[in-house]
């Protein structure tokens, strides 16, 4: 295993981003294949995540776990809502939007204390 400094902090932050996207891939997938009955999108979905918690892994390596699992839970969160917003017709209510606020704001927390 190598050490945490063979990745470099910008690397480290796109594996993160990387993680992110695939998370809201996988996701949508799900919601997709869930709503169509599509097999071949249970497999999308698979895939997708896999990648996410892969390229989590190697973020971790140069970023503190409890900050990089924060970013790719709320960010990842933040956008799945969008998608759900703007692909799926879903509504975002008061208290939904709130409580992304919220998550947004407990990772700028996270994030300032690190």
């Amino acid at each position: 295993m190598s050490s945490n400094k063979s990745l470099s902090q910008g690397a480290a932050w796109a594996f993160l981003l990387g993680a992110v996207v695939m998370e809201v891939v996988g996701t949508s997938f799900m919601t997709i294949s869930a709503r169509e009955d599509a097999l071949w999108g249970y497999a999308v979905m698979a895939a997708a995540i896999a990648i996410s918690y892969f390229l989590l892994a190697q973020a971790v390596r140069a970023i503190p776990l409890g900050l990089a699992y924060a970013i790719w839970e709320g960010l990842g969160l933040t956008l799945i809502a969008l998608v759900g917003l703007s692909v799926f017709g879903e509504a975002l209510s008061f208290a939904k939007v709130a409580g992304l606020l919220l998550a947004v704001g407990g990772i700028v927390m996270i994030s300032s204390g690190e």
